[in-house]
Parts: structure tokens; sequence; C-alpha cells
């Protein structure tokens, strides 16, 4: 089963047990919950009906803030003598997603059996052998 949050503006694929990092989020909570955009379950059933979904929670556990890469800015005109250097390093929160729980009553069987397959029909003789 998996489940599309968003954060930050941006949006994620989760699974239970993956470790992601969102940006800053200003809590001081061990846990933070989501409500997802979509989920995926183990049948591949997708529920994306928001009525259902404003039920529903993806919960994940807080593992601390960390930084991202250094992003060097270099500006810099020819000829001119002008030059600018500026750094950056984004803040982020790394997150471990613990569960993904649905409402009552919307969760499908996880094993259902394909019908079998028909053996294919055998094919008439050639159209040759007919004519004579």
């Amino acid at each position: 089963m998996y489940a599309i949050i968003r954060s930050g503006g941006k949006q994620t694929k989760v699974r239970p047990g993956d470790v992601i990092d969102v940006e800053l989020l200003k809590t001081d909570a061990e846990s933070v919950t989501f409500t997802p955009l979509l989920v995926v379950d183990d049948s591949g059933a997708a529920i994306s009906d928001r009525k259902i979904l404003a039920d529903a929670t993806v919960s994940a556990k807080v593992l601390g803030q960390v930084k991202g890469e250094k992003i060097d800015i270099f500006k810099y005109k020819n000829k001119t003598g002008y030059r600018r250097r500026q750094g950056h390093r984004q803040r982020y929160t790394s997150l471990e997603v613990t569960d993904i729980a649905l409402p009552k009553g919307t969760a499908k069987p996880a094993t259902k059996k394909a019908p079998a397959k028909k053996a294919p029909a055998k094919k008439a003789a050639p159209a040759a052998a007919e004519e004579e």
C-alpha cells in the first residue's frame, strides 16, 4: 500500500517504513499526520475520492531536523568587475512513515483470484484446402 501526500508545496509517494525529508515543519511533536491525496492498496485499487480520503491519515514519526546540500550562487559580468557570491542551505524535517490508515469499510479484499484463462480455440483448416 502506498499514498501520495502533500507537504511544503510538494507531493511525495510514501509507504510504511519510508524515511523522507520534507521542507521544515515547525513542530515539537514526536509525530505528525497528513491527509493523503491518493491511496493505492495492495490489490492495486486506487482511492481518490475526497470524501473517503478526508477521514484517511498518514502517520509519521519526526526523526529530527537536517540540512540539505550547499548551493553556491555566483553572478559574474564580463569586463565590468561585477562579481557576487552567495550561498544557500535548505533545512528539512526528516520523517519516518509509520502507518497509512483508511476509514473502515473502504478496504477491499487484498487477494482476489483472477478467472482461469481458457485455452485458445483451434483454427479452421486453411482456405486453400477447402477449394480442392
